[in-house]
C-alpha cells in the first residue's frame, strides 16, 4: 500500500513529461543543426570542385564574400530564416572555391593526405563535439577569452607572413588546432542548450570549426609529405 501524496504523484508525472518535451526538443535542434552543417558541407565540396582550376588571386575574394556572409547570416538568422539559410549555404560554396586549386594539388599529387586530413578532421571534431554536447558544464564563458585568442592566432598569422620561424607553420597549425578544437567543444555545448532560432548560427559556427581543423590537418599533414 503506497503513502505517496497524489500531487507529488502529479508533479513528478508532469516534470517527466517536461524532460520528455525538452529531449525530444533538443533532438530536433541537433538534427536541423547537424543537417545544416551537413548540406553545407556539400556546398564546399561542389565550391571546391567547381573552382579547382582558378588561379590568381581571386580567393582573396571569396574569403572576403565568406566573412560578408558570416556577418549577414547572423543578421538575418533574428528576421528572416530562409535569407540566413541561403547565406549559409553560400559561406560553404565560397570557401570551396577559395581552396578549390589547393585540394585541386593534393588531389594529383599526394591525395593520401587529403583522406588523412578528413579521417583526422572526422576523429578530432568527433570527439570534442560529443564531449561538448554530453558534459552539463556550461561553457558561455569561454567565448570571450575564445575571441582574444582567435584575433591573437591571426596576428601570428600575418607574422609568419613576413617573418621567416623556424617551424613556424607547423607551430601556427598546433596553435590552430588547439583553439579550434576549443571552438568545437565551445559549439556543441551551445548546441545543448539551444533552441531552434540559434540552429543557423550555431550550424554557422561547427562548420567554421570543421573547415579550419580540415585546413590545419592539411597544412600539417601536406607539410610532412613534402
Amino acid at each position: 500500500m503506497s503513502f505517496t501524496d497524489p500531487s507529488a504523484r502529479a508533479a513528478d508525472a508532469a516534470l517527466g513529461r517536461g524532460e520528455a518535451v525538452e529531449r525530444a526538443d533538443s533532438r530536433a535542434v541537433f538534427g536541423q543543426v547537424m543537417g545544416l552543417v551537413a548540406v553545407t558541407v556539400a556546398f564546399t565540396a561542389a565550391g571546391a570542385y567547381i573552382g579547382r582550376d582558378l588561379t590568381g588571386g581571386i580567393g582573396i575574394a571569396f574569403f572576403v564574400g565568406a566573412i560578408a556572409c558570416v556577418i549577414g547570416l547572423n543578421v538575418a538568422a533574428k528576421r528572416s530564416e530562409p535569407l540566413a539559410i541561403v547565406l549559409l549555404f553560400t559561406l560553404g560554396l565560397l570557401l570551396g572555391l577559395a581552396v578549390g586549386p589547393v585540394l585541386n594539388y593534393y588531389a594529383k599529387s599526394d591525395p593520401g593526405v587529403l583522406w588523412q586530413s578528413a579521417g583526422a578532421t572526422a576523429a578530432f571534431v568527433g570527439g570534442l563535439g560529443a564531449y561538448g554536447y554530453a558534459t552539463r558544464r556550461d561553457f558561455s564563458n569561454w567565448a570571450r577569452a575564445l575571441f582574444w585568442l582567435l584575433l591573437a592566432l591571426i596576428g601570428f598569422g600575418i607574422v609568419l607572413i613576413f617573418v621567416n620561424i623556424p617551424g613556424g607553420n607547423l607551430i601556427y597549425a598546433v596553435l590552430g588546432l588547439v583553439l579550434f578544437g576549443a571552438y568545437t567543444i565551445f559549439d556543441f555545448n551551445r548546441l545543448r542548450r539551444a533552441n531552434m532560432d540559434a540552429s543557423i548560427p550555431i550550424a554557422a559556427g561547427i562548420f567554421l570549426d570543421i573547415f579550419n581543423i580540415f585546413l590545419f590537418f592539411l597544412q600539417i599533414f601536406g607539410g610532412t609529405s613534402r
